[in-house]
């Protein structure tokens, strides 16, 4: 599996991205876990210690292969999860773990039209391939309820090189409640290790004044 030994500089445009998920899907589960990747488990256990909601309808945008949605479904099992992704391979063995209301294919910067607001939005382990922030915090903004929050991951070497705090603070209805220190992501990956660590965060919408 030497293809996919790093993913540090990400992967490329959508097409190529496409691609390698879905030549990964089989594999994918098993790999990182061989890089103990901890970001699923990180998360929850920080939303959980971060607020206490009961969410009727969650969003888990580029879902994968459900990795977070275990932990949600584990977290919250009376919740609707409907999940979204590029790969569609990846959606096939998501399916296959009974986590999900409805899965479709889709960019995660594309607008999700559904007939819900949801009370949880959810982006872990992906917002590297985010190519544009206004666009990702719009289709996040239309299709959360007020109030309702956004949880995602982003690795702190990216964080800085785009002042990424600078663009939370920008935005007009999606506020910050909390960002982790910095944790591990993929300790066992021989070009993550301890160099290269993420941050949680929770955003919370509100009208704008």
């Amino acid at each position: 599996m030497n293809k996919f030994e790093t993913l540090v500089s990400g992967v490329g445009n959508l097409i190529k991205t496409t691609k390698y998920y879905d030549e990964w899907s089989e594999y994918y589960d098993e790999t990182v876990k061989s890089w103990n990747y901890q970001a699923p488990k990180k998360s929850i256990k920080f939303l959980k210690e971060t607020i206490d909601i009961n969410p009727k309808n969650i969003l888990d945008l580029a879902c994968g292969t459900g990795l977070f949605g275990i932990e949600l479904k584990k977290k919250y099992p009376k919740s609707h999860i409907y999940g979204s992704d590029i790969s569609k391979q990846s959606l096939k063995i998501a399916l296959g773990k009974k986590i999900y209301t409805k899965l479709q294919i889709k960019n995660f910067e594309q607008l999700h039209n559904y007939k819900m607001k949801f009370d949880l939005i959810c982006l872990i382990g992906s917002m590297t391939y985010c190519k544009n922030f206004n666009k990702l915090f719009a289709n996040i903004n239309k299709n959360i309820k007020e109030k309702g929050f956004m949880l995602f991951t982003h690795r702190i070497d990216l964080w800085q090189q785009q002042d990424f705090l600078r663009i939370l603070k920008n935005q007009k209805t999606l506020k910050i409640t909390k960002i982790s220190t910095p944790l591990n992501y993929l300790p066992s990956n021989k070009d993550f290790k301890n160099k290269i660590k993420i941050k949680i965060v929770l955003l919370q919408k509100y009208k704008q004044n």
